[in-house]
Formats: C-alpha cells, sequence, structure tokens
C-alpha cells in the first residue's frame, strides 16, 4: 500500500530553489532512505514532507490525501513525525518534559501510559534519566531522546534527519538497530542519512538525492553495488577503474 507520495514537487528559499521537481514513494511499512552529499537537498525534501517548508509546485500525498498545504501539527495528528538534524531537544528541560512534548496531540494523549512503556523497553536509559535535563545527557543519549519524544506521537510515517551526526560509530550501530526495530513494530521510516553504507544495508530502497533533484533510485542492494554510489559515497573503486589501474 502506498503510503506517502511526493510528486513533481519544488521548493524554493526566497529567489533560491532547493528541490527541482523531485517525485518520490514510500510504502507502508518500508524503510526508505535519501542519500545525497550535504546541500542536495535532503532537509528540504523532509520539512516539505513534515509541513515546515511547503512546496510551490507540485504535491503530496499522504494514504491518498494531498497534504502539502497543511501545517506540521496537522500533519503530526495524521502520524507524519519529523526528528530533525541536530535533534532540536529543550536542553534545560528533564527527559520527561521532552517525552511529553511529543504527546501533544489529542490521540497520542490518550495512550499516554502504553506509548511511555514502549520507549522506556526501547530507550531504559531514558527511564532512569527521566529526571535529568536533556542537555546534560550524551550525544547518543540525546539521539535516544529525540527518538523516544517522536515516538511519544505515535508515528505510521517516522522521518529521521541525519540521526547518526556526530555519534560514535558504536552509537550510530545501535541507533540503526532501534530504527529496524521500530520499522518491525509497524512503522514506516524514511531516512535522510550521509552514512550511505549503513543507511543502505538497512534500506528496503533508496533515492539519491543531488544538485535538488533525484538523480537515481533503486532498492538498498542495488544501491550498494552501483558504481556512481560505489565511487561517489562509499569511497570504493569500481571494477571498470580498478582494471584501468593508475
Amino acid at each position: 500500500m502506498l503510503e506517502l507520495e511526493a510528486n513533481d514537487i519544488y521548493v524554493s528559499y526566497g529567489d533560491l530553489t532547493a528541490l527541482w521537481g523531485v517525485s518520490l514513494q514510500v510504502h507502508q511499512g518500508e524503510i526508505v532512505v535519501l542519500i545525497g552529499p550535504n546541500g542536495a537537498g535532503k532537509t528540504t525534501l523532509m520539512r516539505a514532507i513534515a509541513g515546515l517548508q511547503p512546496p510551490y509546485r507540485g504535491n503530496i500525498l499522504f494514504d491518498g490525501e494531498s497534504v502539502h498545504q497543511m501545517r506540521a501539527h496537522q500533519l503530526v495528528e495524521r502520524g507524519v513525525v519529523l526528528i530533525p538534524e541536530g535533534r532540536r531537544l529543550f536542553a534545560g528541560m528533564s527527559v520527561l518534559d521532552n517525552l511529553m512534548l511529543g504527546a501533544y496531540a489529542p490521540k497520542a494523549r490518550k495512550a499516554l501510559a502504553e506509548t511511555f512503556d514502549r520507549v522506556y523497553t526501547i530507550f531504559p536509559v531514558l527511564a532512569e534519566r527521566r529526571g535529568q535535563a536533556a542537555g546534560t545527557l550524551s550525544g547518543g543519549q540525546q539521539q535516544m531522546l529525540a527518538i523516544g519524544r517522536a515516538l511519544m506521537a505515535q508515528p505510521r510515517l517516522l522521518l529521521l534527519d541525519e540521526p547518526s551526526l556526530g555519534l560514535a560509530p558504536l552509537v550510530v550501530a545501535d541507533i540503526f538497530d532501534v530504527l529496524r526495530q521500530i520499522n518491525a513494530d509497524g512503522v514506516t521510516v524514511l531516512l535522510a542519512e550521509q552514512n550511505a553504507r549503513m543507511a543502505l544495508e538497512l534500506a528496503h530502497r533508496a533515492y539519491i538525492l543531488e544538485e535538488g533533484r533525484v538523480s537515481g533510485e533503486g532498492t538498498g542492494r542495488e544501491m550498494l553495488e552501483a558504481d556512481h554510489v560505489r565511487r561517489a559515497y562509499l569511497g570504493q573503486v569500481t571494477p571498470l577503474e580498478e582494471a584501468a589501474g593508475p
């Protein structure tokens, strides 16, 4: 079942166009990954889908309903939840209060106890430190809190923008394991990520975004084996280049 569809969307910041005719599809239960260099438009695309930077052309559908003119809080109520780059926690507030902010929608508040149990089961450290200020947590724990806050909203589609940014490799591996678990529990995931190898190993499907345009798509495995991806994003020499020699 098709859950999210972006059709030929253009997004600008003033006179600067950041996305040029971008289209993508995300089916229910998938993990779909966006890879591409810095400045390619990944964050802009995430913000457009989340209702923070509406497109001036094209449309975005969620469950077949046009949502590209909806505001962010309306999309959250429908189950579209963004974890932004840099986490954007309230550093001076406690872990518990940050989590509570994720459950502001009426539907989420009705299931508060159940959702807390789920978040604390996935991230026991958040239960242990629920009274601690968010800004005093380690980087990895802050990312866990950001994911936990998003889960409090009971998402159907979880958007993650660069969740591995600034984290140690072992912590990144733990975060990706959590994303795999969240997806297995029925949440669809759209992930923008610089760590191309780990992201593509996680992905059912992937899109390459370059200079504000989709330049390639395929399964995670197909992308891992594509010469352009291996050369540009995985730091590998392709077989043809290896045969050519120095």
